[in-house]
């Protein structure tokens, strides 16, 4: 929205998100859709009678939706694809309860229902209909930077982890550091995250600099930096033996370090959908082809 709506949205419901006063959330992920977000695939249908628009379908891992007082919606309208803002108070819009995910449990997401909501044209983002591909695939390059620098936060935090581990724990008369194994592994995985957090603050440069796809950047970094976190949070499990696996020791209470790290490594994986299409946004990077929608 505040890339691509109007003063009298900007004004209306940015306000009361930098004041903290309302949580605002983004659908875009159908049952049946996610990756593809191509007209054929979305099943979420807004169409105009007058001066509105009646809106049906469902949406589904929506973060922030448990508590959103808005959600900026991608619906079909016609052949094209254009977004919405639903006020979540209207009739007809309903959100189910949080999902039980496996990691990352401190970031709700849940189903969200509309049925018949009435919208009027001061709902549509922008003010006009059919760009809604472009305004989904520019917010989610800015998902992809941030789950990009999640991830180096993750693998960052269980590697500073290992390294304390390592330097402290001795087996065999010596500490596990000595060994060149750890070393050696250690070694690869610095270089991994230096690199995976150049990736990062380069495409957040682009952006900041205007640019509205930093791509293939963006990609790159959310592509190398979730799969990073999982790596070195496994590794970090190994390293710590059965206290990386364990949440808590019952005896004394004393808290496993990496396995949460691990758990939420995961999500990063998995988020935006597959990374077949990261892949796909960075060949089209490589051979030159545009990113349009």
């Amino acid at each position: 929205m505040l890339t691509h709506g109007t003063a009298v949205q900007q004004q209306r419901w940015l306000r009361p998100v930098a004041a903290g006063t309302m949580v605002g959330a983004f659908a875009t992920t159908e049952p049946e859709a996610s990756s593809d977000l191509s007209p054929q695939a979305i099943r979420t249908v807004a169409v105009q009678h007058g001066d509105t628009w009646i809106l049906n379908g469902r949406k589904r891992w929506i973060s922030n939706s448990p508590v959103a007082g808005f959600i900026v919606t991608l619906a079909r309208t016609g052949d094209r694809l254009s977004m919405f803002i639903v006020d979540t108070t209207l009739p007809g819009v309903r959100v189910g309860e949080p999902d039980q995910k496996m990691g990352n449990r401190g970031q709700l997401t849940a189903d969200v229902w509309f049925d018949d909501v009435e919208l009027t044209q001061a709902s549509l983002l922008g003010g006009e209909p059919g760009h809604g591909l472009r305004h989904a695939l520019a917010t989610l390059t800015l998902g992809r930077i941030g789950i990009a620098a999640a991830g180096v936060g993750m693998a960052q935090a269980a590697f500073d982890h290992a390294v304390a581990h390592l330097s402290t724990r001795e087996a065999f008369g010596r500490k596990l550091a000595a060994n060149q194994h750890w070393q050696f592994l250690m070694a690869d995985r610095a270089t991994e995250i230096e690199n995976a957090r150049n990736l990062y603050l380069k495409a957040a440069l682009r952006r900041d600099a205007g640019e509205i796809f930093p791509e293939p950047e963006a990609s790159m970094a959310k592509f190398y930096g979730s799969r990073l976190a999982v790596d070195m949070a496994r590794d970090a499990v190994q390293a710590f033996g059965g206290l990386g696996f364990a949440r808590e020791l019952s005896a004394d209470g004393t808290p496993g370090p990496v396995e949460a790290i691990y758990r939420d490594s995961k999500i990063g994986e998995i988020y935006e959908g597959a990374n077949e299409i990261l892949k796909w946004v960075i060949a089209r990077g490589i051979f030159g082809k545009e990113i349009t929608g």
